[in-house]
């Protein structure tokens, strides 16, 4: 992954920074921890100018977002309630719920959740699901975006050689944030299965 990277933004130099971040966006595997550290880095050695790598890398990850907006409204509120209906042990009353927090906390979550691993990229498909204006989708995922490509990006530039250390320390914050997620999960499915009719009662 790392040789891959690399070699892109040998090639495109800043502009394929900010296709690595694009596809990241659309494919949470690639890690935009490895992608903006690296970029910084190759500001430190001339690769690239600082300026660049900062534009280029918020270019790309505004650009997947509004890829995955894009599939959420396409998508469209009927067809995700029809298709979350067909889920095992899921309730109208959860899709309910969901909706009526998304609308009072979505602002929050788009902006926040550009600075959370794996759901940076995915919280974008709700926003366009639920039809957020796009020019407060767009400002949202700017801000959170700029906040946490920066900080990357700088990082990899102070560190120089020694960028692959931001690696280490964001990994056991992912690491937290994909084991509070599976722990939620676990205690989702062990009360609906403990209790499978109350959702059922309330929706009714």
């Amino acid at each position: 992954m790392e040789r891959w990277i690399n070699s892109l933004m040998d090639t495109l130099g800043a502009p394929g920074a900010g296709l690595a971040i694009a596809l990241e966006n659309l494919f949470p595997p690639i890690p935009s921890e490895v992608i903006l550290p690296m970029a910084g880095f190759a500001s430190a050695t001339g690769r690239m100018s600082l300026a660049a790598a900062l534009l280029w890398t918020l270019a790309g990850s505004v650009i997947g977002a509004l890829a995955l907006y894009g599939a959420g409204a396409a998508l469209g509120r009927d067809r995700t309630v029809s298709l979350a209906a067909r889920l095992p042990l899921v309730k109208a009353a959860d899709i309910e719920r969901t909706e009526a927090w998304f609308a009072r906390h979505g602002a929050k979550a788009v902006f926040f959740g550009r600075m959370i691993p794996v759901f940076r990229s995915l919280i974008s498909v709700p926003a366009g699901v639920e039809r957020m204006p796009l020019p407060l989708f767009l400002v949202l995922t700017t801000a959170g975006s700029a906040i946490w490509n920066t900080a990357f990006v700088l990082a990899g530039y102070a560190l120089g050689d020694n960028w692959a250390d931001v690696t280490r320390y964001v990994s056991l914050y992912s690491t937290a944030v994909l084991v509070a997620a599976a722990g939620a999960a676990v205690v989702f499915v062990t009360v609906r299965l403990l209790r499978p009719g109350r959702g059922a009662r309330r929706s009714g």
